[in-house]
This record gives structure tokens, sequence and C-alpha cells, in this order.
């Protein structure tokens, strides 16, 4: 089997507003003169990106960034959401999967954003009701993912194609694929109205402890040693061009919170729920963020080799144009320059960008 690499509109739909978003992006904060640099990110109420739920409770970030930086967050339901926003020059950097970050290099034909540092590994899963027991059964049945052309929706594409099942943008095909936000899938999912669902984690723990599901999948059985990009913090081109310290100081912050999520799980659980409960007004139960924390691996490293696989799974499904090119779309200069300072390995960027 080959190996699988998140309320908003399809990320094509940025597409047809390119040439208008470009401009805009680049008459954004990269632009300003005089004051604080204006550094707006992006990220997910999911554990995926405790990256950012823990850099942020911590204060990292701001820690790290200083007086001389205007910094804000705002937080999105899935991966092209943000790719929109940063499209549209309402964002300047972001945590999201690697499945949107090429779809956005691609479109914008390299102008858009580089991935600089990694943030975590694994962490998703197809949860499925009773009754069905293998990819064969889900013939004819509804499946839902965070939205069209993010991570987990790729991944679920890849695996049905490689189990002789066909799918199309449009929703057609042998399994209806709907892209749906987190939330509403677990209600769905609770209602009986969908029979199964690729998301990240609490998503796919919490549909097994409130809504009866089934793990048929989880995505670690399909890479190898496990480890594979769900999450990968990005930045606007024009942003790292601009202010290359102001990013550099942002991803120091990334790794003194990796270093935390590493060293100290339990504070970090509790740190990562806090700001679960601001997003969205309640905590998880803690056996539903224990079980899910173990399908976690956080890591500076964005693991280029499974977003070269995860680019193929989605040219093959029709998301991504099959002459796509994304070398370029690593620019690792800076994370390794961080890494050597804390005497740390460097990371390889894998023949896509710059190391």
């Amino acid at each position: 089997m080959k190996a699988l690499g998140r309320t908003a509109r399809p990320a094509v739909a940025a597409v047809a507003v390119l040439a208008v978003a470009l401009l805009a992006s680049a008459c954004g904060s990269s632009g300003q003169s005089g004051g604080p640099v204006k550094l707006r990110l992006g990220y997910l109420a999911n554990l995926t990106h405790a990256a950012a739920l823990v850099g942020i409770d911590k204060g990292y970030f701001t820690e790290e960034l200083g007086s001389s930086v205007d910094f804000s967050t705002q937080s999105f339901n899935a991966g092209p959401q943000e790719v929109e926003a940063l499209f549209g020059g309402a964002l300047d950097a972001g945590f999201f999967g690697p499945s949107p970050a090429v779809n956005a290099y691609v479109k914008s034909k390299g102008d858009l954003l580089r991935i600089v540092s990694g943030a975590t590994s694994g962490g998703a899963a197809l949860v499925v009701r009773e009754g069905i027991s293998g990819a064969a059964d889900l013939r004819g049945k509804s499946v839902a993912t965070p939205q069209l052309g993010n991570t987990q929706d790729v991944a679920l594409r890849a695996w049905l194609a490689q189990n002789g099942l066909k799918t199309d943008t449009q929703g057609g095909g042998d399994v209806k694929i709907t892209p749906t936000e987190n939330a509403t899938i677990l209600q769905l999912f609770q209602q009986g109205k969908l029979d199964g669902a690729w998301v990240p984690e609490p998503w796919s723990t919490r549909l097994v402890a409130e809504a009866g599901g089934k793990v048929l999948v989880d995505e670690a059985t399909l890479w190898p040693g496990g480890n594979f990009a769900t999450t990968e913090l990005v930045v606007s081109r024009q942003f790292l061009a601009d202010h290359q310290d102001v990013v550099e100081k942002l991803i120091r912050a990334t790794l003194k919170t990796t270093d935390f999520l590493t060293a100290n799980p339990t504070e970090a659980k509790a740190a990562t729920n806090r700001q679960i409960a601001v997003l969205t007004q309640k905590k998880l139960a803690d056996a539903t963020l224990d079980g899910a924390w173990t399908h976690l691996r956080f890591t500076v490293d964005p693991l280029p080799g499974t977003i070269k696989t995860s680019t193929q799974n989605a040219k093959d499904a029709g998301l991504v144009a099959k002459d796509a090119d994304i070398n370029g779309l690593l620019d690792l200069r800076l994370l390794n320059k961080v890494l050597r300072e804390a005497n740390k390995p460097a990371v390889d960027a894998g023949g896509i960008g710059q190391a």
C-alpha cells in the first residue's frame, strides 16, 4: 500500500481571486514603515495544533517576539481556510497541514508561502459507525472530512483509491465525501447522519467516546515508522523576505514550545486544554485528552518525505495539477540556525527547498 500523507469555502475558491489576493498580501503587514511589525498568526482548535495552543498559553510567542512585534492570533476550522486568509492578506503566518500548504504553493506558482518548520506528526484517523469493517463497506456511504483539500481529505481519498473506491471533488463517486466542520461532524455522527469521518485529534477520539464510533484506520499505520506530517508552521513568502528576524523569533518560540510539549506532557495537556476551552467554551474530558495525546508526536522536523507523498496523493485525487512542482516549498535555513544555536541536529529539506 502506498503511504498517505484540514465554516469555509473550498480551498480552490481562493484561486478565483488569486491576482487580487496576491496584491493584497503584498500590501499587508510586510509593507509597514515605522512602529512595531504586525504579525498575525493563524491556527486551529485541534490537539494537532498544540504547538500553537501551548505557545499562546505559556506566553512563549509574546516572550520571544518582544515589544517590537504587534502579535495577534486567529483560530480557524481547517487549513484551507487559513490559506484563504493568507491569499487575502489577512494572515502573515499559520499552523496548518501540508496539503493546504502544497495547494497554495502550487496555485500561487510558489509566490504565496514557505514552510519554515514542522510542528506535529500523527493524530488522524478514519472513524466509522458500527457495521463497517472495511473499505468495501463504505461503498455508497457518506464520509466527512474537515474541508476539501485539507490534509485529512487528501488522506481519505488516497486510502479509498488504494482500496479500489473512486471519489471526486463534487461529492460523487463510490463514496460521498462531504467537507464539514469538525464540531458539526460530531453532531451528525451522533445523529446517525454520517457513516464515517477522517479527522484530526481530538475529533477522532471524541467520535469514539461521544458518538459510538470505532477507528477503522489509524493513519499512523499507513506510514513507515508511523510518522507523517500533520501540522507545519507556514509563513507568507513576502513576510519572510521582509522580516527574517521576526520569523526567526517565531521559530525560536515554536522550538521552545515543542521542547516543553515533549518534556512536560502533563502540564502541556493542561495548557492545551485551557486554550481549547477559550476557543470552544468547553474543556476536553480528561479521558479524551489522555487518549488522543498518545497519537501525537511533536517535532520541528517538517517531514518532507511525507509531504512529497501526500502531494502525489493530491495529484492522483485531482486536487493538485499533475505537473505541479513543489521544489522550493520549504525554507528551513532559519530553523536550522535556531537548532544549531540550541545544539540540536539540523533537519533536511528533502529536495523540496532550502536547509
